[in-house]
Order: C-alpha cells, then structure tokens, then sequence
C-alpha cells in the first residue's frame, strides 16, 4: 500500500520529529497536526469512548487536520512513567487516541498508527501483540485504556462497515466530519487502527536515556545472571523506521503490532552506556532486590512502581515475539548500541 499523504500528531516531540524526519527521508509527505490536551475524569474505555464522541469542537479540529490524509500517527501522549495524575493521563493516552479514531473514521483517513507502550503488559517474560495487558502503575494503565478504546472502536468501526453503515455515512448516526464542511464517508469504510507497542525507547534528548547512561555508568550497574537476557531497549531510530514500514505496508494491519527487539540484551546495554562492565549478581539475590522494591513501593501509593520496573528490567530483560515482523521482513536497522553509546558520551560531558 503506497502511503503519499501523512499526517503526525505530536510532530515536534521525542518520537514524533523521529518519524517526521524518517517520513522526510522517504519523501513521504507529511504535515505536523497540533495535539489538543484533554484531561477526564473518566476512568473505563465506555466512559472514555462516549466522551470523546462529545467532542465535537476537538472532531472538527482534528478532522479540518486531516483533510486528503491518507495515513495518521498518533506519536502524542504523556510519557510520565511516575506521574500518578490519572486525569492528565487518561485524557493524554486514552481520550486523545479515542477522539483521533473518531475524527479519522468520520474523515475518510485510511490507516491511524497509534503508538502505545510496552509497558501495559508489565513484567510478563515475553512481550507480545495480544490483548492481554498487566499494567502495573498509572501512567501504564493509561496506556493499556489507551488501546482498549482503539480496539473497542475498531471492532464497532468494522462491524458496521460491513453492515454498509460505517461512522461518518450518510447510514449511520455518527455524522461526518468537519460539521461545517462534513466530507463524504462511503459506507463500508473502515480506518484501519493500529497500535505500535514501542518498548523502552532511548535517544538523544530524552530524561530516560540519560538516566540510564548514569545509572550504567555508576557502581549500581548491575544485571542477573549472566547478562545474556534480550531486552527491548531500542533506539527512537529504529521506531520511526518501524512505524513507516507498517503505515506502508501492503497489506490489511492487525490491531496490535509489537516494535521489534533490536538486540540488545543486559549486559551489552551498560557496556554500551556505561562504557564499563556490568555487576553480576546471583539470580536470587536480583529478585529479591526487585520485590522488596515493590514492597515498599506499595507502602507508599505505588508511587516508586515505574521506577522498580526499570530496575527489573536492567536486571533481568524482557523477551519479545516478533513472529510477525520477522514474517514481513520488517526488521529496523540496529541502531541502539550507537545512541547508547552517544548517550554516555553526552553524560561525560555535561558531568
């Protein structure tokens, strides 16, 4: 499927400039799309779903946006792993997401790419593209919203184009968008939603990696075992050429696609931003060191979940399932040991 027309959602953010660059490289055209910021106080994908339907004014805005778009990206959102402000948060990662689907579907857009996080299937020992999530903090459980409201409006969103009454038609009662000037939706179309789950993504500029490349720099970098566990640190290079190749791809998107593992695993990470050798401690003793963090994380409101979550992560990794890339051939270029390194450099130098 040959995309010429995108648009980007958070167009000037940490992920959004990556695949506005990447879209530039490819000479796809594109145009940034201003995000609105939305805050609710509701807190299940029904309540969710039905609000963002009474958001006219934002419909009409987005949908004004995306006027002859062919595919939109969604790369907003609030990536606060420690924020417990679920207001802002669901409002960021849900209902934005859910209002964006509503506006595309009632505009004629094709394809909506959605960029989730990992993070809402939790500690689970391999990443994959189901439904299933375990969120374990707010900012994850905002997310794992996130995409129950996309699949909950794309299984409506299908079911009713196949019925010939597809939202935003003259057969159903979701009328199309702008109100001023609504566009002529066919009734058996359906937007193809699709979420990337993007996995712990580094890169120049961002509070995460330059956590990291000080942590791995410091006496506390550490891994189980003997540090030859996979981990899904990868590089916002890798995800921006990811995200292309599916909006591109010549075929129907599943509802959920899991960015690929870039080959990384413990070790090679702190040597890569750290630019030393990692400690080795005895399997026992890591999960130990990690569930009393949750300990006294639960003590405290969960407060320090997103933060014991990184450290189980640099201990011990996380496998991912990437049956359905590896089929396509869809693998990014390996940049993540690169920007890591970068990142360490970085450190050195404002230290």
């Amino acid at each position: 499927m040959s995309q010429h027309t995108w648009r980007v959602l958070g167009a000037t953010g940490f992920t959004g400039s990556a695949i506005m660059t990447r879209l530039q490289q490819e000479d796809i055209s594109a145009a940034p799309v201003a995000a609105p910021r939305l805050a609710t106080s509701a807190d299940s994908a029904g309540q969710v779903i039905a609000e963002a339907r009474r958001l006219q004014s934002v419909i009409d805005y987005l949908a004004d946006s995306f006027a002859g778009a062919e595919v939109v990206v969604n790369a907003a959102g609030l990536s606060a792993p420690d924020q417990q402000d679920l207001g802002s948060l669901i409002g960021a990662n849900a209902l934005l997401p859910a209002v964006v689907a509503v506006a595309a579907q009632r505009t004629g857009v094709q394809r909506v790419i959605h960029l989730s996080s990992a993070a809402v299937q939790g500690s689970r020992p391999v990443l994959d593209a189901s439904e299933a999530t375990s969120p374990f903090s707010a900012y994850s459980f905002s997310k794992a919203l996130g995409e129950d409201c996309l699949l909950r409006l794309r299984e409506l969103i299908t079911a009713t184009a196949e019925a010939g009454a597809a939202p935003g038609s003259a057969a159903s009662s979701f009328p199309a968008a702008p109100s001023t000037n609504p566009v002529t939706v066919h009734p058996h179309h359906a937007a193809q939603l699709c979420i990337v789950r993007a996995t712990s993504v580094q890169g120049s500029g961002r509070n995460t990696t330059a956590q990291l490349a000080r942590v791995s720099s410091s006496f506390l970098a550490s891994v189980a075992g003997r540090g030859d566990r996979p981990t899904p640190v990868t590089s916002v290079h890798a995800l921006a050429e990811f995200v292309v190749r599916v909006g591109t791809l010549d075929e129907q998107l599943p509802p959920i696609v899991l960015q690929p593992w870039e080959g990384a695993t413990t070790a090679s990470v702190i040597r890569d931003a750290g630019r030393r050798q990692p400690r080795h401690l005895p399997d026992l003793l890591a999960r130990g060191v990690v569930a009393s963090g949750y300990g006294v994380s639960s003590a405290l409101n969960e407060r320090f979940h997103g933060a014991v979550r990184r450290l189980e992560l640099m201990l011990f990794g996380q496998g991912q399932d990437d049956s359905w890339v590896e089929q396509r051939g869809l693998f990014p270029e390996r940049r993540v040991g690169s920007v890591l390194r970068q990142a360490h450099q970085a450190a050195g130098a404002k230290g």
